[in-house]
């Protein structure tokens, strides 16, 4: 045990109450039932989502990777289902100018072993010249699929930021679904894992406990400097690039307009 039998009942300044083991189970076992709700609530939305109508792609759309033009039904390696993540690039910006918080999500998805083996095949699309993507998604280690879909309408193209699923029927390919905001959050874990803790994401939308620490703006931690200080200055990479080799501290974001 890790508690103390004496700890007072009282709240602490700024603390939801110190209580004993049986007090804390009793409050805990009060919010599983909503919990629950909240899960078989997704469920239902899960059901709902699998009778959405569908949407057949052209036959002959490509979109270019390692090797140059490949048709779009690639991207199934055989498999019959298809998850992609669109990810925003921004023209002619360094590494460390890319899209934040699509390095987020693709971070968390760099290997999709698991969907694999439930015969769903996982790629990344961007808007980037692949002439950029290329040295980029070696920079970053990523041994996920890379193609570039510049030019090419919605919903192979077009708005990044999403996710987005397809089924393949033979050689004919079908738009199932699509979510963008924070409907991608279902591919970033740690988000779901700071819920949980007492401080949540530490953003200033969050409903806390009064006298519980401010929250910052959105996605405050999503960049960070040479000396790990969270922030969105000149001199920040997105967080996973540091951990990369050859990533050294930088002085401009080299940024060129808005991303695509």
């Amino acid at each position: 045990m890790t508690t103390l039998n004496d700890a007072p009942t009282t709240s602490r300044p700024g603390r939801p109450p110190v209580v004993d083991r049986a007090t804390w189970q009793a409050a805990r076992d009060e919010l599983l039932v909503r919990e629950k709700a909240h899960t078989r609530a997704g469920d239902a939305l899960a059901a709902d989502r699998r009778r959405l109508p569908m949407v057949e792609l052209a036959p002959d759309v490509q979109v270019v990777g390692p090797g140059g033009p490949v048709p779009f039904r690639d991207l199934f390696q055989g498999r019959d289902e298809l998850v992609v993540y669109k990810h925003m690039w921004h023209d002619g910006a360094p590494h460390q100018g890319q899209c934040e918080g699509c390095t987020v999500t693709a971070w968390q998805q760099k290997d999709a072993v698991y969907l694999n083996a439930r015969g769903v095949s996982f790629a990344i699309l961007t808007t980037g010249p692949w002439d950029e993507v290329a040295p980029y998604v070696d920079f970053m280690g990523y041994t996920q699929p890379w193609y570039s879909v510049r030019g090419l309408d919605e919903p192979v193209g077009g708005e990044m930021g999403h996710l987005t699923c397809f089924l393949r029927d033979g050689d004919r390919v079908y738009l199932t679904y699509d979510t963008t905001g924070r409907g991608t959050e279902v591919a970033d874990s740690s988000f779901g894992l700071l819920d949980l803790t007492p401080y949540g994401r530490g953003e200033a939308w969050q409903d806390n406990p009064d006298g519980w620490p401010e929250g910052n703006g959105p996605c405050w931690y999503w960049r960070a400097d040479a000396d790990g200080n969270a922030g969105w200055g000149p001199t920040t990479r997105p967080v996973p690039q540091w951990t990369r080799p050859g990533a050294t501290a930088v002085d401009t974001l080299g940024r060129h307009g808005h991303h695509h």
